[in-house]
């Protein structure tokens, strides 16, 4: 009898089917089970977990996990660049929690190789940037050889008023969806990377100084940060171009080279949404909120799953970048599908009950936001409307071990 084979076999089968949220599904099960501390308030199933800090304030925790030649290319990635990624995956999740960022922690893992290179400091500098622009405090980690491949592991803790966290599970029917920035512009990066476009060294570099200088200012009345400064109806905005201008449209004097390194440092240099998650979190303003990183159709799908929910958004409506679209018809691509289930462009997509959409500002820290669609209750279904068809979205974005 050949029972190990048969044995393998079905190992084989049971992990043919169960893709990474299949197996978090599973293993939130077994968690809930065995919960040991009424403190933890939401544990697996969310971008960060909530645990009760104190009487008024909640603790907000999340991991990430980045994994050379999965994750990221070494080759196509400059050291800088990935310890400003390093932190950001992990920034958007609290973000996304409505929450303020304030400690992290880091353990990085690599080859003797590189160590012997400048790339561990190379990697902290670009790390340290954007912490400081964050106010967000490395308090730990640790340091480890592979035999080959780098291994990040990121921790950021940050916190919000007691029970004033933005979970992805309390979106209502009527509810309206929004979701920051551009969409599509990170898978399209990634895209041009895998066709051998890279990073000039002088772009990166300059996105560092830029990144400095649009650092905020400490000394808030809170004695926080001073980041997520809303441009709310009738203030007025000094750097925008009306509505009407004759001014030409920037997008037309890029150059397709100017196109493709925004585009690659999309995908190599994220910016979290913290202002907008600090805003929609301590105003009340968002009833749900997820971050974009497998994509809006899988990550709209976890929203409206975990709200027991349905949802309809408008094609037309959705935010495209102005970049993608510039490239994608000369390459055959479309930008519609990029943002649809390209992945990591770390946006926020979140709902709002319709007295609370006068409330939402225009802008914060500079980033407009898109009315894209509106929750349902259609038995659960995701729709998408475009011209004059509707049809059901499934959920294709980026899932480790799918089948």
């Amino acid at each position: 009898m050949d029972i190990l084979g048969k044995g393998v076999r079905k190992l084989t089968a049971c992990a043919t089917f169960m893709n990474e949220f299949d197996f978090i599904d599973s293993l939130r099960q077994r968690a809930n089970s065995r919960k040991h501390s009424a403190r933890v308030l939401t544990g697996i199933g969310d971008d960060a977990s909530i645990i009760a800090q104190s009487a008024d304030r909640d603790l907000i925790v999340t991991t990430d996990l980045l994994v050379e030649g999965v994750d990221f290319h070494r080759g196509a990635t400059p050291a800088r660049l990935l310890g400003h990624k390093g932190l950001a995956v992990s920034l958007s999740d609290i973000a996304a929690m409505g929450a303020r960022p304030f400690w992290s922690f880091l353990s990085i893992g690599m080859p003797r190789a590189e160590w012997a290179t400048s790339f561990k400091d190379d990697f902290f500098e670009g790390y340290f940037s954007l912490a400081d622009r964050f106010g967000v405090t490395l308090s730990g980690g640790d340091v480890s050889e592979t035999k080959e491949g780098i291994v990040i592991d990121s921790i950021v803790l940050g916190e919000v008023k007691s029970g004033a966290a933005v979970k992805r599970s309390d979106a209502r029917p009527g509810d309206q969806i929004y979701v920051t920035g551009n969409l599509g512009g990170a898978a399209a990066g990634l895209k041009l990377i895998e066709n051998g476009a890279r990073v000039r060294q002088e772009t990166a570099v300059r996105s560092q100084e830029s990144e400095r200088s649009s650092s905020p200012t400490s000394g808030s009345p809170s004695g926080q940060p001073a980041w997520g400064g809303a441009v709310r109806e009738g203030d007025t905005e000094p750097l925008a171009i009306a509505s009407g201008s004759t001014q030409p449209d920037q997008s037309t004097l890029r150059s397709d080279e100017d196109s493709i390194q925004s585009l690659v440092l999309r995908q190599l240099r994220p910016s979290p949404r913290v202002g907008w998650g600090i805003v929609l979190g301590e105003e009340g303003l968002a009833t749900a909120m997820i971050d974009i990183s497998d994509g809006l159709s899988s990550d709209l799908n976890h929203l409206c799953r975990e709200s027991q929910a349905g949802a309809l958004i408008d094609s037309s409506s959705i935010p495209l970048d102005d970049d993608v679209k510039r490239l994608c018809g000369r390459r055959a691509l479309d930008p519609l599908a990029l943002a649809l289930h390209g992945g990591e462009d770390f946006e926020l997509l979140f709902t709002v009950t319709p007295e609370n959409v006068s409330r939402l500002p225009k802008r914060v820290d500079g980033v407009a936001i898109s009315h894209i669609g509106e929750i349902t209750d259609a038995d659960r279904t995701i729709r998408i409307r475009e011209k004059d068809r509707i049809w059901d979205l499934q959920s294709q974005g980026f899932s480790h071990f799918k089948d």
